[in-house]
Order: C-alpha cells, then sequence, then structure tokens
C-alpha cells in the first residue's frame, strides 16, 4: 500500500499519521519495532522493541487516543505499507500479534 500525504505542509498531514512517522522514527533510532495494544476503549499503549524477545521487555512511550489509533489502522494495510509524509517515505510492515493474551499491532520497519 502506498500512501501520500501531498507534498505540501506538514499542517495538512492528518495527525495520525504524523503521530506514526513520530513513533517510526523513535523505531528506526532504536533499531525495534513499534507496538500499539489497546487497553481500554479510550487509549492505546505504544511501545518499542521487540515483542518476539522474551529477554528484552517492550520499553512504554505513552499512549495515543483509540481514535488516532483506529485512524492509524485505518489509513495502513497489513503487510507492506509505504508512506509518504511531507518530504520522507516510510516503509514498514504491519502485523499482528498477542502479547499477555492482549492483542498487538506492529510495526517493523522494512
Amino acid at each position: 500500500m502506498t500512501t501520500s500525504s501531498g507534498s505540501g505542509p506538514l499542517d495538512t498531514t492528518p495527525e495520525s499519521l504524523l503521530t506514526l512517522a513520530e513513533f517510526l522514527e523513535l523505531s528506526l533510532d532504536e533499531g525495534a519495532r513499534v507496538v500499539m495494544m489497546r487497553h481500554g476503549t479510550d487509549v492505546c499503549s505504544v511501545y518499542v522493541g521487540d515483542p518476539t524477545s522474551e529477554e528484552v521487555a517492550l520499553t512504554d512511550h505513552g499512549t495515543i487516543a483509540a481514535t488516532v489509533a483506529n485512524e492509524i489502522l485505518e489509513r495502513t494495510q497489513a503487510g507492506v505499507n509505504r508512506i509518504a509524509i511531507g518530504d520522507r517515505t516510510y516503509r514498514f510492515v504491519r502485523s499482528f500479534t498477542h502479547i499477555d493474551n492482549v492483542g498487538a499491532v506492529v510495526f517493523a520497519p522494512a
């Protein structure tokens, strides 16, 4: 899937894509994956790390509103994604897993 936010200024980019870009940058810096887990109806917890590793804990990076998380999911798809945000293009793979019996969406840099 390829999505473009246009070549205009960043203020026209949806908040959800700006939020996703922020976390993807963080995952690139740390060489890890972004993991979103919903623990309630209003918020979604965001972690960075490797959800398949039992030796390294995921690092908590706060929460985002469920509406923002839902929009991220609407603007991406399972599998390979390529999204242009401003002058930057992000390639990542979106997948699904369970962590401690809670569903999690994983965004891995590609």
